[in-house]
């Protein structure tokens, strides 16, 4: 694929569309709900030229059928390392954007910090550990299919902030299939969120778990999520998960 990488001067293009967001306000909102929309990440062109390659097998280790699983109705693939430029830049990108709100969850919880500064110091700790299958994900819904909630932990090294990415137009390729996030708060009722993701942006969101303020202090609020009914159309989407699989 062709999507541009960098601009005039050497600007990273990747990088420059992440930190375009309002970060104090992203980070706010990971911390009330455990997700947050960010900015447009990917152009329509490029949200085209990812879609268009999930018939191409050689890019890919293996695909899931939801239905088959009991996971839901839908279809995706994991695609094989090295990724297409777009998604290792991203990752690249986001990773460092991350890393702070990560590391001071995981302080609030009294959790050790496994997180270096980087990502490839990141994967490379996931691989000593025997964690060495990619995990960037492509995913297709027709109508009626939906995600059951889950949560992608693939193994004892997790990073605890994962992304996704809408490839398509909602309205006009799609209807429903709306991202849910459903957080088990501690002794009280779950809680629920349904967020209609733009075209090209990127929503943030808890892995597994996320701090909770109490009066008994800080808890781990376990978080699954999942995707709504397709109502019409086909939803194309990306997840871009920041730790490899066992």
């Amino acid at each position: 694929m062709t999507a541009t990488t960098e601009g005039d001067g050497g600007h990273d293009v990747w990088r420059e569309r992440v930190g375009s967001g309002d970060w104090a306000a992203i980070t706010d909102e990971l911390d009330e709900y455990g997700g947050a929309l960010l900015p447009q990440l990917l152009s329509p062109q490029e949200t085209r030229q990812i879609r268009e390659l999930y018939p191409r097998d050689e890019l890919f280790r293996s695909t899931i059928d939801l239905a088959r699983y009991r996971f839901g109705r839908g279809e995706y693939r994991y695609f094989s390392t090295p990724y297409p430029e777009p998604i290792e830049r991203l990752k690249q990108a986001l990773y460092p954007r991350l890393l702070p709100i990560a590391r001071d969850w995981w302080a609030k919880l009294g959790r050790e910090t496994p997180w270096p500064d980087t990502l490839d110091e990141w994967l490379d700790l996931c691989h000593r550990a025997g964690q060495t299958r990619s995990t960037a994900i492509l995913l297709k819904y027709g109508e009626k299919d939906w995600n059951a909630l889950h949560r992608d932990l693939y193994g004892e090294l997790v990073f605890p902030l994962q992304v996704v990415i809408n490839l398509g137009e909602p309205g006009v390729d799609h209807t429903g299939g709306e991202f849910l996030l459903v957080e088990q708060r501690p002794r009280a009722q779950s809680r629920g969120t349904a967020t209609l993701l733009p075209h090209g942006h990127g929503f943030a969101f808890t892995t597994r778990d996320r701090p909770v303020e109490s009066k008994r202090g800080w808890s781990a609020a376990p978080v699954r999520h999942g995707v709504s009914a397709i109502r019409s159309g086909e939803r194309h989407t990306l997840g871009l998960v920041f730790h490899d699989a066992a």
